[in-house]
């Protein structure tokens, strides 16, 4: 009788390719631990994604034991930014902060983009949730979003309301306002939010929808005067304000979260080790009220959770832009 050799060939094959495997991932995580982790934001220096990103710098710093940088990409509605990680070593040195727009809403927004979020990137966990608020010039004398709306009816001509740009969240926020009321709005797109909000206060158009931070400050001070919250839940920071649903208005729920991304070759060790420093970094005081402070709110995630936040929001987004046949200012 032929007795089996202990260890078949094959066997010790696999054993070999297991043990390399688990060998190169080990070195590419210590390696991966004595580079800098850089923070790409799509955005210039100044707005509301590069605040998020150096209000967590520091502190995911100490929780991850090496530097944090945080550098600017704009350009490309994200592409320039989106490149850049794509050709990086997919060590987990550089994550991706990027909003809504550039992850859910381009490749419906445009026919030829540069990556694919499925294909080229992996998510690693939401950071802040950033719902829209609809702003008027402090002189307005509507109430609230229902009071707007009666009154936009009631006008001759056409209420104009500005956004950041065409396909941009503002505008599609604008679009399901629409859509529920069935309110001709004009919209009158800039390109960024800056400009859009500075008409809104000199009177040359009613409204804006923006993000919470962008505009908090002013609404603060009062120079500009919150009509609607578009999310299912009021804000933290601005607990009086009521929300469309509250307001009779249906299906207005913009959420324009931030969330980090890397390249979809990093081992998954990397992916995990950073997501639970960024869970670790938003359940700290200090942050999450300075974000909070700012109109951000702070919401860190599984991979697996944000995953299917953007797809649900990616699924949603190119329904509305298909529908209504948006197309890109290039």
């Amino acid at each position: 009788m032929i007795k089996k050799p202990k260890n078949p060939p094959m066997k010790k094959r696999n054993l070999l390719v297991a043990f390399f495997a688990l060998f190169v991932s080990a070195f590419v995580f210590a390696q991966s631990n004595q580079k800098p982790l850089r923070i790409i934001v799509t955005f210039t220096a100044g707005g509301p994604v590069d605040f998020v990103a150096r209000t967590i710098a520091e502190p995911l710093s100490k929780e991850l034991g090496r530097t944090v940088l945080v550098e600017n990409r704009p350009g490309g509605n994200g592409a320039i930014g989106a490149a850049e990680i794509m050709r990086a070593e997919p060590d987990g040195s550089m994550v991706w902060l990027s909003s809504v727009g550039a992850v859910a809403i381009n490749q419906a927004l445009y026919e030829k983009l540069a990556y694919d979020m499925n294909r080229d990137f992996a998510p690693v966990s939401l950071v802040v949730n950033n719902v829209e608020l609809l702003v008027v010039n402090q002189n307005n004398s509507a109430k609230d979003a229902g009071d707007f709306v009666t009154k936009a009816k009631s006008q001759k001509d056409p209420t104009p309301i500005a956004s950041s740009g065409t396909g941009s969240i503002p505008h599609l926020a604008l679009l399901q306002l629409q859509e529920s009321t069935k309110v001709d709005f004009i919209h009158v797109p800039y390109t960024g939010m800056s400009q859009a909000l500075t008409d809104v206060m000199g009177g040359q158009v009613a409204g804006v929808f923006a993000d919470v931070p962008a505009v908090m400050g002013q609404v603060k001070s009062g120079r500009l005067k919150p009509m609607g919250i578009a999310s299912k839940n009021r804000h933290p920071g601005l607990p009086d304000v009521k929300t469309f649903e509250e307001l009779g208005i249906k299906a207005v729920d913009t959420n324009n979260w931030y969330g980090l991304f890397v390249s979809s070759k990093t081992p998954r060790q990397l992916i995990d080790q950073i997501n639970k420093a960024i869970k670790n970094v938003l359940l700290d005081p200090a942050t999450s009220n300075k974000l909070l402070q700012s109109g951000a709110e702070p919401k860190s995630s599984t991979p697996e959770e944000l995953g299917a936040i953007l797809k649900a929001d990616a699924d949603k987004w190119s329904t509305l832009i298909k529908v209504k046949n948006i197309k890109a200012n290039l």
